[in-house]
């Protein structure tokens, strides 16, 4: 006959830990995350409406650079600047 156990003793509840969604952010991002999912519209087992997700988020720094070439902000022109081609002839 197999040897039976005492049953565990019910586990201590987690204390109550409050995370700011900064410090939940900057975990995530240091390590990457990797999103998937897919939502699926159906009418009588017929699927009218797909959605497929798939994200890779990471942050980027010395470590990481970005993939992308760096991107300048845009120029601030003011109407004098304008070309003649850019402006509305209304």
């Amino acid at each position: 006959m197999p040897e039976r156990r005492a049953p565990a003793p019910p586990r201590e509840p987690l204390p109550e830990r409050q995370v700011a969604l900064i410090d939940l952010l900057d975990r995530l991002l240091t390590g990457g995350v990797v999103i998937t999912g897919d939502v699926v519209l159906s009418i009588a087992d017929i699927d009218l409406v797909r959605v497929s997700l798939r994200a890779l988020i990471v942050s980027i720094g010395p470590d990481t650079p970005s993939p992308w070439p760096a991107s300048r902000p845009p120029e601030d022109r003011s109407d004098e600047d304008r070309s003649d081609e850019d402006r509305d002839d209304g």
